[in-house]
């Protein structure tokens, strides 16, 4: 965007050497340049050798940051009786059944970050796909949003968890926390995101894994990750 182009940000980017960085010196670096004066997102970028064009390539997968994301998760139970008590019980911001579908599919409701489902409700939450499905939230049992325990899936997203997929390009992009926060935890939600990633390495995705890295806030300047390591750990 033609705005991160300003004095600030090539002041930032100035302060970034052309090299790659081991992650707990990256870190410091993207707290330190940050410009905004808003509480930016810290997110990881990393480019994959895989093509996702081939299901047998696809990489995605969930994980719970050890620090949280610092942001409060708004979260959707779409669920029947005893499993709408126990999504409430659990912490769940809106709970219901068929009335939430309709008032989705009525009035475009969007107001929440997250949307768990029974599988006994997915007949109905389908006909959500065209609303959900391109803004990210379709409950999906590969991500354990579709589920029979929603309060364990309430508590693992209100505690941090985080979905990653690779995109058409062959790079995920994802969270990891906030710029306020301690750079110990940053570094230990990033690794932990990391080898999340590492271990959903396809059995088909053939050559170098992880191909580039880099870490940033959300209007700061990239800082170039070392990725050797990763790759090391990835055989």
């Amino acid at each position: 965007m033609a705005r991160n182009k300003g004095k600030k940000y090539q002041s930032a980017a100035a302060q970034v050497e052309d090299r790659p960085y081991q992650l707990e010196e990256a870190i410091p670096l993207v707290k330190k340049i940050k410009f905004a004066n808003f509480d930016e997102t810290v997110e990881v970028h990393m480019r994959l050798g895989v093509d996702p064009k081939h299901a047998d390539q696809m990489v995605r997968g969930t994980v719970v940051l050890p620090n949280g994301l610092g942001k409060s998760m708004r979260v959707l139970v779409i669920a029947a009786g005893d499993k709408q008590r126990e999504a409430a019980e659990a912490g769940a911001d809106y709970v219901g059944g068929e009335d939430i579908v309709n008032r989705i599919m009525s009035e475009n409701w969007l107001d929440y970050d997250a949307v768990i489902a029974t599988p006994d409700m997915m007949r109905s939450v389908g006909k959500l796909g065209k609303i959900l499905g391109p803004r990210g939230l379709m409950p999906n049992p590969k991500t354990g949003t579709v589920t029979v325990d929603v309060a364990k899936a309430v508590q693992e997203v209100k505690a941090g968890k985080v979905e990653f997929r690779v995109d058409k390009s062959g790079v995920i992009h994802a969270p990891v926390g906030k710029t306020s926060f301690a750079t110990e935890k940053l570094i230990e939600n990033a690794s932990t995101l990391i080898q999340a990633v590492i271990k959903a390495k396809p059995s088909a995705a053939k050559g170098k894994y992880v191909r580039s890295a880099t870490v940033c806030s959300t209007m700061g300047p990239g800082v170039p990750v070392d990725v050797s390591t990763f790759n090391v750990k990835a055989v």
